[in-house]
């Protein structure tokens, strides 16, 4: 049952991103570098990315040395938190500021629901009882660091953002800067939810 779930959720993962970066090529407005350089500047995207690498590695047993990374415990936690914090913003903030249809609906519903709930389902099923130190888990904060910096960074030189709440040049620093924390503390509020919760769910020795 547990394979079952790690093919469909390679499945899903590489055909959402996949599917996606067709649909942002087809409809771009810009070059194809600049263009690709867009397409990872979304936190969804790259989220969903890690997320379709680790049920690969599942699948296909990558070697441990090649991909540390996916072989470590606190790694379907914290993918977990962040897939789940993609889908939270998305249904919270930016489900009402557009409507998709056709290929583009189905590919949204995959990158910002189906995919977080059943990562989710999957984790809580096979993962959630697996220890886990909030040293190991901690660390992978560096990511969402590492995303807004390089994010902020680049937004400043090429005026894009992916994201209308993280527009410096709209927004302001101040409103900018306030929203950052707000997604950051939903992150570690997350983190620690699951960190918790696992804890509960192992059985006591």
């Amino acid at each position: 049952m547990r394979r079952n779930f790690e093919i469909l959720g390679l499945c899903m993962g590489w055909f959402a991103v996949l599917a996606q970066l067709y649909l942002m090529l087809q409809n771009r407005e810009a070059g194809i570098v600049e263009s690709l350089l867009r397409f990872v500047s979304y936190f969804t995207i790259l989220t969903n990315m890690f997320v379709a690498l680790f049920f690969t590695t599942r699948v296909f047993g990558a070697d441990q040395k090649l991909l540390p990374l996916f072989h470590r415990n606190a790694t379907p936690m914290a993918l977990t938190a962040f897939i789940v914090v993609v889908g939270l913003v998305y249904q919270l903030v930016l489900r009402k500021i557009w409507e998709p249809t056709g290929l583009q609906m189905v590919v949204d519903e995959l990158l910002h629901t189906i995919i977080p709930v059943f990562m989710y389902v999957y984790w809580l099923m096979f993962c959630a009882k697996t220890v886990v130190s909030w040293k190991q888990l901690s660390k992978w904060l560096l990511y969402p660091l590492g995303y807004l910096v390089f994010m902020m960074v680049r937004g400043q030189f090429s005026g894009f953002y992916p994201y209308p709440f993280l527009n410096v040049d709209e927004l302001g620093f101040g409103p900018t800067l306030l929203n950052v924390f707000f997604v950051l503390l939903l992150m570690l509020l997350i983190m620690v939810a699951l960190y918790f919760l696992g804890k509960l769910l192992r059985p006591r020795q």
